[in-house]
């Protein structure tokens, strides 16, 4: 379906869950992966450990890669019943450090997702503190938290760290394009895996709301081969975009502000 015979593709958070199914679905269609996880996996062709928390893993990891890729998939995530400073630092800090360290090694015409979530869908309430997010560093994110109070929310860290992830897609919609490099994310809804027990018993009751909507919960199925779409050449004009493969849950909320 897509032309990934041959390609050499990153994916982060591969051990489980959507990260893991989109290693399968990579691989069954010709592309070479490297998964990158901070737990030991051997569903992709190459393992490589990283601890996203952490500057010197990062490092570490990134000097392991090959040194031409041709994508790279941000899926890796921490659930919002971690402490917040870890949540920020894996799912905001640690992923854009991440990529950033990447970029050299990335082909020209390649392309970069990131995972954000339905969670971010009124993103622009809060854009002042996500202007603030996009800046941090890792020795930042304590006095980022006690300052916003972010432990004090539940979810909130989940919340903005997904935002946030959706912003800098946004801003970086043109970042490389003298190389024709893509970023583009991808905004599920539920979706059973490993996190959806945690995420449901701190945000129960929005969680039953976004169930209500939709006739079943996703799987990591239904979300990896839009990942590999946007990493594709079948997608090369799509760039800073946002797709909410959340079975309606996105659209139903729209219509529904909207007075439709």
């Amino acid at each position: 379906m897509f032309d990934l015979k041959g390609k050499a593709l990153a994916v982060t958070g591969s051990a489980s869950g959507i990260g893991a199914a989109t290693v399968d679905y990579l691989r069954a269609h010709g592309a070479h992966v490297i998964g990158l996880d901070i737990r030991p996996s051997d569903n992709a062709h190459e393992h490589v450990s990283i601890d996203l928390s952490s500057r010197k893993s990062i490092d570490e990891a990134v000097a392991r890669l090959p040194t031409k890729l041709d994508g790279l998939a941000n899926v890796a995530g921490l659930a919002p019943t971690v402490p917040a400073a870890q949540v920020i630092r894996v799912n905001l800090v640690g992923t854009m450090a991440f990529t950033n360290a990447v970029l050299p090694r990335l082909s020209n015409g390649s392309a970069i997702v990131n995972m954000s979530s339905i969670a971010a869908f009124h993103w622009q309430q809060s854009v002042a503190q996500i202007t603030e997010a996009l800046d941090l560093s890792f020795g930042k994110v304590d006095a980022f938290v006690e300052k916003h109070r972010i432990d004090e929310q539940p979810g909130r860290s989940y919340f903005l760290t997904k935002e946030t992830l959706l912003a800098w897609t946004l801003r970086q919609r043109r970042a490389w394009v003298d190389r024709s490099i893509r970023m583009n994310c991808v905004s599920p809804a539920a979706v059973s895996t490993p996190l959806l027990d945690a995420f449901a018993g701190v945000m129960g009751e929005r969680t039953q709301k976004d169930a209500d909507i939709v006739e079943r919960s996703g799987t990591p199925a239904d979300i990896a081969p839009v990942i590999a779409f946007l990493l594709s050449g079948a997608s090369a004009w799509v760039r800073g975009a946002n797709i909410a493969a959340d079975g309606g849950v996105a659209a139903h909320y729209l219509a529904q502000e909207n007075g439709l």
